[in-house]
């Protein structure tokens, strides 16, 4: 067992990972401790009925691709649903609840816990933030950026996505209502693009017909089979898989290096600290619970990195008991989305994309954006059916199969009965649309603890955000986009969600740079405590897909850290 790392970093999800690669290379000893299970690791055969045959792994002979594809199911209630399947925020054990946080109004957190954290059904979406909300919100510049955002492109790597139907047919929508293609990857004005996906190029033999479907899975590239948020078990080896999340892309790399440990099951529940001999706070190390066994133990490190995300990590300095900092958890962001689902008769389809259906579920789930900076962006969505129902039909804010002459749309609400029904009849031939809205930062939107409750670990987070009138605004803006993207392109019949505001799948911002963390992300009043997950991001980037900007960032951080203290 690795005993007193250099660096102790609290979560595998999007960016502990990352940052721990970056460390490994440079010889640094580091230890990865992550509160959920390890798929696809032969230390963990049957990761949620057993404790496993060992406490942690840092071999990468024992990363295993064929346990992998058995584990990671095509079924969406084993894989997505939050309170048992396996992709949910809780222990292992899935016979256990998932951990709570407490939400004032309806709503959903969409995360994971594991080796990978909500990259394992994230849908590798990896644009660059907008130039403008970098330059006009952070205390670092873009272009300080740019050569991390390359390093990250280069790893993962990055790829414009393939064109399948569901793709073309968005395009024809938007050259219809008047925009152009964007060919660039640092936009600063409106337009189209194919998504920049962090997914493997599709297989080159794809197309032959002398290769049958299990034949490919095991090939190098991308199926174009869909279901991305199921998480992509296909691909020659663990390391190969066709969606490049952390698990299958930064953890085999760091793990290579020699020098990186993963520790998953553990649950950290306390930053420790010390005074310097200057009268500094400082953090030494952590004290973290296996999830399995209760047992609890300390680990000292020369420094420490939490990437817990958003959520969790402004709740562990909170519990912690460090320095107040009245920005600790302040201005959350959410990217306050919505949804759009344009439904198109067979004539339409066959006139416009020569094909009667668009099968939505066929290449990635997202492979199309339209880029609008200072609104947000509106992307294509192939979700699954069952996932479909829920987020396009299932979550809405507003009433049930409410019908309206509006010009707009012609459904909104929650659909239920007949209605959804015919909705969900008519799926191989719908194009969903997800809309991100650029939020505001806004010191009521918060994390904190919740007075009232508590888990194993401590005090729980309670999640407060509410949108600003500015925000209702650009969200309606980016609806009416939307909705005529879909008409010009042929919809006869469009269906608005208005979704929840407490339905969250970007949350960011709770830790900011520049408020609780410096310029090299290490919080001013701890010194040693660096920050590494989209909690960092000093605002909501413009509206555009938070990963690779937490990517980059923790790729930067490495370079800072390990510059400050681990020169020698």
């Amino acid at each position: 067992m690795m005993k007193n790392p250099d660096v102790i970093v609290i979560g595998a999800g999007g960016g502990g990972p990352v940052i721990a690669k970056e460390l490994g290379e440079m010889g640094i000893q580091v230890l990865v401790l992550e509160a959920g299970p390890w798929y696809g690791n032969k230390q963990w055969p049957e990761p949620n009925q057993h404790r496993g045959l060992a406490q942690e792994s840092s071999d990468p002979q024992d990363l295993d691709g064929s346990l992998y594809r058995k584990q990671i199911t095509r079924l969406e209630h084993d894989m997505n649903n939050p309170v048992s399947g396996k992709f949910r925020l809780g222990p292992a054990d899935r016979r256990r609840s998932p951990w709570y946080r407490s939400l004032p109004n309806p709503g959903l957190l969409w995360q994971n816990a594991g080796i990978g954290g909500t990259t394992l059904h994230y849908w590798a979406n990896s644009p660059r933030a907008f130039p403008y909300a970098i330059d006009e919100g952070w205390p670092i510049s873009y272009k300080e950026l740019i050569p991390y955002y390359e390093k990250v492109e280069e790893t993962l790597p990055i790829e414009f996505a393939p064109m399948t139907s569901k793709e073309a047919l968005f395009f024809y929508g938007a050259e219809q209502a008047g925009f152009s293609l964007n060919r660039t990857l640092d936009v600063t004005e409106s337009g189209y693009r194919p998504q920049p996906n962090a997914i493997l190029p599709p297989n080159e033999n794809l197309m032959n017909p002398e290769y049958s479907l299990e034949q490919l899975s095991h090939m190098e590239g991308c199926t174009l089979s869909g279901h991305c948020e199921h998480g992509c078990p296909y691909g020659p080896s663990l390391d190969k898989m066709a969606k490049r999340s952390t698990n299958v892309s930064y953890v085999p790399l760091a793990m290579k290096t020699g020098n990186v440990t993963f520790r998953p099951n553990t649950f950290t529940t306390n930053i420790l600290t010390e005074l310097d001999a200057s009268g500094n706070v400082s953090a030494v190390g952590v004290r973290c619970r296996n999830t399995w066994t209760g047992e609890v133990e300390e680990i000292l490190s020369k420094v420490v990195v939490m990437a817990a995300g958003s959520i969790e990590s402004p709740r562990l300095w909170l519990n912690s008991d460090l320095p107040h900092n009245s920005w600790v958890g302040r201005g959350l962001t959410n990217h306050y989305i919505d949804t759009v689902t344009g439904i198109f008769d067979e004539k339409t389809l066959m006139q416009v994309i020569g094909s009667p259906t668009i099968d939505p579920f066929v290449g990635h789930t997202s492979g199309a954006r339209l880029d609008y900076p200072g609104l947000g962006t509106v992307q294509d969505m192939g979700l699954s059916p069952g996932l479909l129902a829920m987020m396009h039909y299932g979550s809405s804010q507003a009433g049930y199969n409410e019908f309206l002459a509006s010009g707009l749309w012609d459904q909104k609400g929650r659909i239920t009965g007949a209605e959804l029904k015919d909705n969900m009849d008519d799926y191989r031939r719908s194009l969903s649309l997800l809309l991100i809205t650029d939020d505001e930062i806004k010191f009521h939107n918060r994390v904190e603890l919740d007075p009232h409750t508590e888990d194993e670990h401590g005090p729980v987070a309670a999640v407060h955000y509410t949108p600003s009138k500015t925000e209702e605004k650009k969200r309606i803006q980016l609806t009416k986009i939307a909705m005529n993207l879909l008409r010009k392109a042929g919809a006869r019949k469009i269906h608005r969600n208005d979704i929840a505001a407490n339905f969250y799948i970007h949350p960011k911002s709770t830790m900011r740079m520049g408020k609780v963390v410096d310029l090299s992300c290490e919080a001013y009043q701890v010194n040693r405590l660096y920050l590494a997950d989209n909690s960092v991001q000093a605002n909501a980037i413009g509206g555009t897909n938070p990963t690779l900007t937490t990517q980059a960032l923790a790729t930067r951080t490495a370079e800072l850290l390990a510059r400050k203290y681990f020169s020698n």
